[in-house]
């Protein structure tokens, strides 16, 4: 008797609709997945933004802690780790000495600070009003504003646990990456494909190596502009003489919107003394930045990386704008990372297609012209471009079919 035919037909995998054979398809979903990925990037760097920078912060603070820790390398041969100890010893120790011997006077003079900053904020107002810049019934409002400004920037960064908070993360972050920075590197470069894991490297050395002259070099200008301003006010018997100098030399970390704020902050302060201590603040404010823009930043910027005041300006504000008060903190060094990453591969991809990497003399450029012909190639030089690679290997393969072919040669 006949086997009866199965009612139901054996389960085959098939393809299904989620399966592209065809090649143009594939490399179209391929292109749509690179655009979404880059928006979904975008859209995380919005609004993870405050933790990001925070990493970022750790880094910073990573690339100080390793430039102490080489320095002492040089003179002490002890394990990384004891030299990682001891730089955080001392840099700690030294702001605690700070804090303990001058913690209650600057405290005071931060109030009076606020004060004296205050009422002189409210006579320019009042000379404003007088001129008709400002209308009259007006005048509290714009104050109100701006200090509601002020607070929705406070606000941002959080409160005084938050901020701690995130002053503590960045230490750590930093202290582990400074602790073990090979296995970092390591991690990042084996996401990365084998062929471009050597230009990582090259990269990522470069970048330290340029960011720790940057930020020694930021340290030392710190240093110089703290000093002299604490020593030329107490010269001239400004009061918060102390105060003013840390403050200046705090925010010369930041380029250009640091600079303004602690002129503004001691012009303020001299003036609200006498005029003769104003005009004093004036050309100490004038003096020190001068001699910080025309002596000491040429020397760092020759030694990392030079970059453009008009580009750290707008930089600064784009990174206002989009991450707030730690955006325009970290902004000069995120820009210098970027410069020495793009022209790093821009060199290496120059070298690699053949191109001439020289620099052009901007004495010989002129506008308008054409640029200077080529000398004419002699007899050794009309062999076509393409043709030279391919001379050697020419060479060496008639070279071994007349060994094969006679045997091997004697040695004499």
């Amino acid at each position: 008797m006949a086997k009866a035919p199965p009612t139901t037909e054996p389960h085959v995998e098939r393809p299904g609709p989620a399966e592209f054979r065809d090649p143009f398809v594939r490399r179209e979903m391929q292109k749509a997945a690179v655009w979404f990925g880059m928006g979904l990037a975008i859209v995380a760097v919005i609004f993870l933004g405050q933790a990001l920078l925070l990493i970022i912060g750790g880094a910073i603070f990573a690339v100080f802690l390793d430039g102490g820790v080489r320095v002492i390398g040089r003179y002490v041969p002890i394990a990384r780790g004891w030299r990682l100890m001891l730089v955080l010893l001392i840099g700690f120790g030294f702001l605690g000495w700070v804090f303990y011997y001058a913690g209650t006077t600057i405290a005071a003079q931060a109030e009076a600070l606020r004060a004296v900053v205050t009422e002189q904020f409210n006579r320019l107002m009042g000379f404003a009003t007088s001129l008709g810049l400002v209308p009259k019934g007006q005048t509290p409002d714009l104050g109100t504003q701006l200090l509601g400004g002020l607070n929705r920037l406070t606000s941002a960064v959080g409160s005084v646990i938050g901020a701690v908070a995130s002053m503590i993360a960045m230490i750590v972050i930093g202290i582990f990456l400074t602790s073990e920075p090979k296995i970092y590197d390591r991690g990042i470069a084996w996401m990365l494909p084998l062929r471009h894991r050597g230009g990582f490297y090259r990269i990522a050395e470069h970048v330290g190596f340029t960011l720790r002259r940057l930020l020694f070099g930021r340290l030392m200008a710190m240093l110089f502009e703290g000093v002299f301003t604490w020593f030329m006010l107490t010269l001239g018997h400004v009061p918060m003489a102390g105060l003013l100098g840390l403050v200046t030399g705090v925010l010369a970390f930041i380029p250009n919107i640091g600079a303004i704020t602690s002129g503004l902050l001691m012009i303020a302060v001299g003036f609200s003394a006498s005029a003769n201590q104003g005009v004093w603040c004036i050309i100490v404010y004038f003096l020190v930045h001068n001699i910080d823009a025309y002596v000491v930043m040429p020397y760092v910027a020759r030694r990392t990386v030079d970059l453009a005041p008009a580009v750290v300006l707008a930089f600064q504000l784009l990174m206002a704008a989009l991450f707030g008060i730690l955006g325009v903190l970290f902004a000069d060094p995120i820009l210098a990372t970027l410069k020495v990453v793009l022209v790093d591969i821009s060199k290496q991809q120059a070298v690699e297609e053949g191109e001439d990497v020289g620099l052009v003399d901007p004495r010989r450029a002129i506008v308008g012209e054409p640029a200077p012909a080529a000398p004419a190639p002699g007899p050794a030089a009309a062999v076509p471009a393409a043709a030279a690679p391919a001379a050697p290997a020419s060479a060496g393969a008639s070279r071994r079919r007349r060994e094969r072919s006679s045997g091997p040669v004697p040695r004499t």
